[in-house]
């Protein structure tokens, strides 16, 4: 698990703990946590799968709702999360990049956060 996914897993857990209201604030307190890099903690891809998933209500305990604007790591996540529920057998970040989001060049740790979030069992 990476920071991404690490701030992805503690970020549900400072919603489900009261600590954060919503998403968008919990991802940024948590990551802060595991990075001191402006460049790691401003970049959208793994926020903007993080949110995509809150916002479709797919992570527990968070109510869908309007959370990003993003509809590729939105698409990028969700996809992933299909493929996961449909897969027989542990998926690694490269290979279910390449089912996800089919002929792009490299996932920019979408994977990482969904991964993480299905490992601790927050996907539902």
């Amino acid at each position: 698990m990476g920071n991404y996914g690490r701030a992805a897993v503690r970020a549900v857990k400072l919603i489900h703990d009261g600590t954060c209201k919503n998403p968008e604030d919990a991802w940024r307190k948590a990551l802060n946590e595991y990075t001191h890099s402006e460049s790691s903690r401003n970049k959208s891809c793994p926020r903007e799968a993080f949110l995509g998933l809150c916002e479709e209500g797919m992570v527990m305990g968070i109510p869908a709702g309007d959370y990003t604007s993003s509809t590729k790591n939105k698409a990028y996540a969700i996809n992933a999360v299909g493929i996961l529920r449909e897969s027989k057998r542990e998926l690694k970040q490269k290979d279910l990049w390449k089912r996800a989001a089919p002929g792009t060049d490299h996932h920019n740790g979408q994977m990482d956060v969904v991964l993480s979030l299905w490992e601790q069992g927050f996907i539902r």
